[in-house]
């Protein structure tokens, strides 16, 4: 069953490369967020020590699932697709580093964190704010308290994770290996923004120069 879903795969990505790379997100950033909406209703259970009487049961919220899908559908899918085909033709012709190499993984690695994995993190939480309904302050508010973190916390997992992507999966396959985490990512990044002003984010910026300097 599962070979023969494989190779339904691999036809569908040989013949159809952006249409299956935008399904395929947009499915697993959707399952994502049902995920972390589970997580938070458990974690708030406990943390708030909910009576019988007002204790309810989980309940998927459809909108909010179906925006992040919508994210997974209009950027990670047709913007991660050219990303990495861009990316691996880019470091083997301008840097003209040998495929697999150390230096050529290590390029990867590097203008993935420093390029790709920042500017993912300002279109989610962007979108999700404008997507929600938020004004441009509530969004501007929003990026402070939920960047840094997220930004950290990720840059601890995501490089691990591109070695192995960039040393062993051929460049067609990358994206799907990459949404294969990002089913994680997507539930780390949906539960970020649901903690809203989480005591935990407070360490981050704490640690910001220009409120010391009153600017």
């Amino acid at each position: 069953m599962m070979l023969r879903l494989w190779k339904w795969y691999q036809n569908c990505l040989a013949y159809h490369p952006v249409k299956t790379q935008v399904i395929s997100s947009g499915f697993l950033w959707g399952v994502g967020d049902i995920t972390a909406q589970y997580i938070t209703h458990s974690t708030a259970k406990k943390r708030l020590q909910i009576s019988k009487d007002a204790d309810k049961d989980f309940k998927i919220d459809w909108k909010r699932a179906a925006i992040t899908s919508s994210f997974g559908f209009g950027f990670v899918g047709p913007i991660g697709h050219f990303w990495y085909e861009g990316l691996d033709k880019f470091i083997r012709l301008k840097l003209q580093l040998q495929p697999k190499s150390a230096r050529f993984i290590a390029a990867k690695v590097a203008l993935d964190g420093l390029i790709f994995g920042p500017f993912d993190l300002l279109a989610f939480f962007s979108y999700m704010g404008f997507a929600t309904g938020k004004s441009v302050d509530e969004v501007k508010e929003g990026l402070k308290r939920d960047f840094l973190p997220a930004l950290v916390l990720e840059g601890g997992v995501w490089p691990i994770v591109q070695v192995a992507n960039f040393r062993y999966v051929p460049v067609r396959y990358q994206l799907l290996y990459v949404n294969i985490f990002c089913l994680l990512d997507s539930a780390f990044l949906s539960w970020v923004e649901q903690q809203k002003d989480a005591p935990w984010k407070q360490w981050f910026t704490s640690f910001n120069p220009l409120k010391e300097r009153g600017g």
